[in-house]
């Protein structure tokens, strides 16, 4: 799924299209791909607290899409994220070394 998002964005970082909202993002630069990403997770948070499954699809879709975009922005590839997937497949978690959050 993120792959054929990335190669999405990357297609029309390569051919922008007039309308695009994904040309749009790239022509604002980092700095607003960013703040979407930011904005798009926090709303898929808030509909997961919100146990709205429809909406947790919607803006988690968004979420995916955004960092997608990003990705083509700043030249990290799927392949990169698998890579570091692959290198922690199978290492041990070392939850229990970090203190508890006992304040929220």
């Amino acid at each position: 799924m993120i792959t054929e998002l990335y190669n999405q964005a990357i297609a029309r970082k390569k051919e922008p299209k007039t309308g695009s909202y994904t040309n749009y993002l790239f022509d604002k630069g980092l700095d607003k791909i960013l703040k979407k990403v930011g904005e798009e997770a926090t709303e898929v948070i808030i509909a997961a607290k919100n146990a709205d499954k429809v909406e947790i699809a919607n803006e988690a879709a968004d979420v995916f899409y955004h960092i997608a975009v990003m990705l083509a922005e700043t030249g990290v590839t799927p392949a990169d994220i698998q890579a570091v997937l692959d290198a922690r497949t199978g290492k041990q978690s070392h939850v229990h070394d970090r203190s508890e959050i006992s304040n929220y």
